[in-house]
């Protein structure tokens, strides 16, 4: 019997090991453009994820020689009606929104451009590591389209300024600019990103699963809250982390001087 090769390959690929799951965007051709088939996938999987007791870091890459080039302007083009936006980038959003959502870290691993809403993608995950060859830019300005959305990720990431030039010149700026600016954590050399990516989750994972929850939630909250008001409720957060079992175990093994056995 002939084998059937007729079956599109997915859209995204998730792989977890050692508490580590990684998301793989699989539209290689398209530079990984955000078709509605591939923010379905995501939304699904970071639906998922956010059940899953089991992960500890979250790792996004993509196939191919680009991060990812934003959204798919064929198909948008192809729906031309004001709904059909609306929902579309209400779609995006939700994604945007999820991956700050999950309970754990989650890693933007980028080669290539990131662009447009690529370039939120990035700014979307709570750490980035990039190659050094990687270029950043919100190019919807070239097409006549504003890129709104990708604007409040950027903006929540790097000064004003830097993120309106971007955003009205959509002129690329390389990985070292990005580090500078603060898009992302690191620049390294390509043959060193899986490396360097590997490293920063070893780091994750040796740290409490309860106390990063903890301390995910309570960051991106008290960023929305007025000085005084941040002060409370992050003090409440950390009173009740002291709480915690773990809290006990690693302030006791810092004072015995061995390792903290985690317990979360």
């Amino acid at each position: 019997m002939a084998l059937d090769t007729s079956a599109e390959p997915p859209l995204l690929e998730r792989t977890t090991e050692n508490g580590v799951a990684t998301l793989r965007m699989n539209r290689p051709s398209q530079f990984n453009a955000l078709s509605e088939g591939l923010l379905g996938a995501l939304q699904h999987e970071i639906d998922a994820l956010a059940r899953d007791a089991d992960v500890r870091c979250v790792v996004l890459e993509s196939a191919g020689r680009a991060f990812c080039a934003g959204h798919d302007l064929r198909e948008m083009r192809s729906q031309p009606s004001l709904d059909y936006y609306q929902a579309l980038f209400r779609k995006c959003s939700s994604v945007m929104q999820g991956l700050q959502a999950l309970p754990v870290p989650v890693i933007a691993k980028v080669q290539g451009i990131a662009t447009a809403a690529g370039c939120q993608l990035v700014a979307s995950c709570d750490l980035a590591v990039a190659a050094d060859s990687a270029r950043f830019a919100v190019s919807g300005i070239n097409v006549g389209l504003f890129c709104s959305t990708p604007a409040v990720a950027l903006s929540r990431n790097v000064s004003a300024k830097r993120a309106f030039e971007m955003l009205v010149t959509a002129r690329f700026i390389d990985a070292a600019q990005a580090a500078d600016w603060g898009l992302i954590n690191d620049a390294v050399p390509e043959a060193e990103l899986d490396a360097r990516v590997c490293a920063l989750t070893a780091e994750i994972l040796a740290k409490s699963p309860s106390a990063i929850r903890y301390g995910k939630r309570m960051f991106y909250k008290q960023k929305q809250m007025a000085l005084g008001d941040a002060y409370d409720y992050a003090g409440d957060v950390m009173a009740r982390n002291m709480m915690e079992a773990d809290a006990c175990e690693g302030i006791d093994a810092f004072l015995q001087k061995r390792p903290p056995r985690w317990q979360s």
